[in-house]
């Protein structure tokens, strides 16, 4: 994949990546699905469609409370490893793989379509009109991202600055507490009902943050096995330096929830 305004315009693959993704970021706090819950979405009776859905994250800690979930990415790795994780604890859950702005299901088909981690990366002149007809009259569409805040937490940032030292392209650095960015073309379409932004403190082990941060974008869904080898050596060193056992990492979330006009 590329795109001009992510990375300076540098090719990466999530499929690369997928394995450590299955492992090391299904990290989402109960905190950051009882928001979701709390706004009555993807609950027993509704038909979801999770977009980007990588390795099923959000389809498979939200199953058991009762919503048909569909998940689609658009790389086949992410994909199989959805399903496989998700037939590991008997979900039944359909996942395929497809882009999104292309969905070929029939128009209003869903009550909910979410987004989580993945609303920068499509094509949104495409997909805004897309997912009005794909929902239900009165559905909804929810917008998720969560992200560390490296100037406020020392391990997030100094392992941030390791990822620039490898990747200089990266353009995933220096995040800080924001409102998920709606292009206006979804004025057209979608009425903003609810929008927040909050923190969480998100439990790792040295060796579950090296994972998740040797499984971002910048690391194992574009450099070479050498280079991601080089630099989990000495990622793991730096955390034993400036790391206990186990430590929490200050994050923030952000949602928004736009209905159907």
């Amino acid at each position: 994949m590329q795109n001009k305004n992510i990375d300076n315009g540098a090719a990466f693959d999530w499929g690369r990546t997928s394995e450590n993704y299955a492992k090391y970021r299904d990290i989402y706090p109960d905190e950051f699905y009882n928001h979701i819950l709390a706004f009555g979405l993807c609950k027993e009776g509704q038909k979801v469609l999770d977009i980007g859905t990588g390795t099923g994250v959000l389809p498979r800690n939200l199953y058991s409370h009762g919503a048909d979930f569909t998940g689609i990415d658009i790389s086949e790795n992410q994909i199989e490893q959805a399903k496989v994780l998700a037939d590991a604890s008997h979900m039944n859950i359909r996942f395929a793989c497809m882009p999104a702005e292309d969905i070929p299901f029939p128009d209003e088909s869903f009550d909910v379509i979410t987004a989580c981690q993945c609303f920068f990366y499509f094509d949104h002149p495409v997909l805004a009109p897309r997912i009005h007809q794909l929902l239900k009259p009165a559905g909804s569409f929810a917008v998720m991202y969560m992200g560390w805040l490296p100037f406020e937490d020392v391990i997030a940032g100094k392992s941030e600055n390791l990822v620039l030292n490898y990747n200089p392209s990266w353009t995933g650095f220096g995040d800080q507490r924001h409102p998920n960015f709606i292009p206006d073309i979804y004025r057209d379409f979608f009425t903003i009902e609810h929008e927040e932004v909050f923190d969480l403190q998100v439990p790792f082990t040295r060796e579950s943050w090296n994972g998740r941060i040797k499984a971002c974008r910048g690391i194992g869904a574009s450099l070479s096995d050498a280079e991601i080898n080089t630099f989990e050596k000495e990622h793991l060193a730096l955390l034993r330096q400036i790391a206990p056992d186990h430590f929490n990492i200050l994050h923030y979330a952000a949602i928004t929830v736009m209905s159907k006009k």
